[in-house]
């Protein structure tokens, strides 16, 4: 009976998935789950980058701050936003789950969220208004910053918690609804993604792996690092149940294999970290924004905060523009079905990018021309008269171009990186944002030191009339062309993906 007993336990430990025991619901989830996915997802980016747009006018109206400060906390603020997302998924795939991560980066989002509520509504959370006789501002104290950052920081770790777990969640109630067997689930849900399938390759080598040493091989890409996980001597290297002696000596091939998928898209992925630099400006839309006419009819005049929905609505539009109209019209030219690579579409993200940058510093050369011509050149709250529309084509081009790209970083790394680092390979691309926020705080303050040399007004200045906004564009613009130039040398140089084979594979069998 014993016996009996023990192959029963040893066979329900083998069958029982390891994930659904991970996150303890084996017996929910599905498509039922999707709409709260979703939803959820959604106000965790309302409650996050929602805010960030009109964060800059008030942390320059109410704490007194300057453009190049208030830029930098916002910078900063963003960086953590995106950086998070990166703990929370190896927090979830290694220990709480991804239900649990979730949950508690719902809770911690709630907390900041309040606190930044408190200090719009309790007077001494915040310095005192302007005399309006002479316009003397009073800073604000140490406490109330920290305050301030520290409705900041619980924000961006609520939001680390949701982000890192939301997609790769989704995907396992799609799975467990018998998304393995409709591939077209995944691909909906994710908007741009196929499920595709990871291949193994053997060979006459002893390594070692998760289940002992067997007759395998790691691939021959970065084979430097093939021999972390070559058994030398196995009474040496190995226990007797066929774990490795010493961990950091002797890794498994699934190991090394995960670290050559992360080593290979460094080079792509900060390509994408570039691109973000250029779209991570919000702040000065905003300002150029409340110095243009933003009333449309005689009652309603827009807030200067609002004018990013022009970039939310490039970002909404771009992926039913590209699924409805771009591939079924090139399919129709060509005669036959047209599908755009991750690498091709991370290609065009970037040159959208581009263009989107050219395109602002040709309007903002316009706007800040005009307001010197109607004698505002000392008055940086002033409207001149110049519709908040021409923002609308560089917001709509930036907005399509970073989801083209993000939308295209994130299948491509769902594809390349190992089923167990999936939590990992959906937040990469926010880390690539984060990072672009730390580079954007330090070329800024890099441009706005240099402008200021001789004594000369900033290019960067917050009175955006005296400011040159134009000459900051045309910097990010000549980024935009050198790193359009890398990610060609990149891709080149990253050879064909499990993308490219699985492509191949398909034609010569259709063939």
């Amino acid at each position: 009976m014993m016996e009996n007993s023990s192959d029963d336990e040893q066979e329900s430990m083998i069958t029982k998935p390891l994930l659904d025991d991970h996150d303890g619901f084996s017996g929910k989830g599905g498509f039922r789950t999707m709409p709260f996915v979703l939803a959820n997802e959604a106000f965790a980016q309302v409650a996050s980058h929602g805010l960030q747009p009109d964060m800059i006018l008030y942390l320059t109206r109410e704490y007194h701050l300057n453009m190049a400060t208030g830029s930098n906390i916002i910078f900063l603020w963003s960086a953590a936003t995106n950086f998070v997302p990166l703990l929370g998924a190896i927090v979830a795939d290694s220990f709480l789950g991804r239900f649990r991560t979730i949950l508690f980066g719902c809770v911690i989002s709630l907390l900041g969220m309040a606190l930044l509520w408190l200090t719009a509504m309790i007077p001494q959370a915040k310095p005192p208004p302007c005399h309006e006789s002479n316009k003397i501002c009073s800073s604000a104290t140490s406490f109330q910053l920290f305050l301030l950052c520290s409705c900041f920081g619980l924000t961006s770790i609520g939001f680390g918690g949701i982000t890192s777990s939301s997609l790769a969640f989704g995907a396992d109630q799609l799975q467990k609804a018998g998304g393995h067997n409709n591939g077209r689930a995944l691909e909906s849900y994710f908007s741009w993604k196929r499920h595709m399938e990871l291949s193994t390759e053997s060979s006459k080598l002893l390594c070692h792996h998760h289940r002992g040493p067997s007759i395998c091989l790691p691939c021959e890409k970065l084979r430097f690092s093939n021999k972390a996980c070559i058994i030398i001597d196995p009474e040496k290297d190995l226990t007797t149940d066929g774990k490795a002696a010493d961990p950091w000596s002797l890794c498994t091939v699934n190991q090394v294999e995960a670290l050559k998928s992360i080593l290979r898209v460094i080079p792509l992925w900060s390509t994408g970290m570039i691109m973000s630099v250029t779209s991570s400006q919000g702040s000065f839309s905003v300002l150029q924004a409340k110095s243009l006419n933003r009333k449309f009819g005689p009652n309603f005049e827009m807030p200067a905060g609002s004018c990013s929905m022009f970039a939310i609505a490039g970002a909404v539009l771009w992926i039913p523009f590209y699924l409805q109209i771009i591939l079924p019209v090139a399919s129709r030219i060509l005669g036959r079905p047209v599908h755009l690579s991750t690498r091709k579409r991370m290609g065009i993200g970037i040159a959208l990018s581009f263009i989107g940058m050219i395109v602002a510093a040709t309007v903002e050369v316009k706007r800040r021309s005009l307001a010197i011509r109607e004698g505002y050149s000392d008055d940086s709250d002033a409207v001149v008269d110049m519709s908040l529309l021409w923002l609308l084509p560089q917001s709509f081009l930036i907005g399509a171009g970073v989801t083209a790209n993000i939308v295209a970083q994130n299948e491509f790394y769902y594809s390349e990186f190992p089923r167990s680092m999936s939590s990992i390979s959906s937040t990469l691309s926010l880390l690539g944002i984060s990072a672009a926020n730390l580079v954007s705080s330090f070329l800024m303050n890099a441009v706005d030191k240099l402008s200021k040399l001789g004594g000369k007004e900033s290019w960067i200045s917050t009175d955006i009339n005296k400011g040159h906004y134009d000459y900051y564009y045309w910097v990010l613009a000549g980024l935009s062309v050198l790193n359009m130039i890398y990610f060609l040398i990149c891709s080149k140089a990253y050879g064909p993906s499990k993308e490219d084979e699985k492509e191949t594979t398909f034609h010569e069998e259709d063939n």
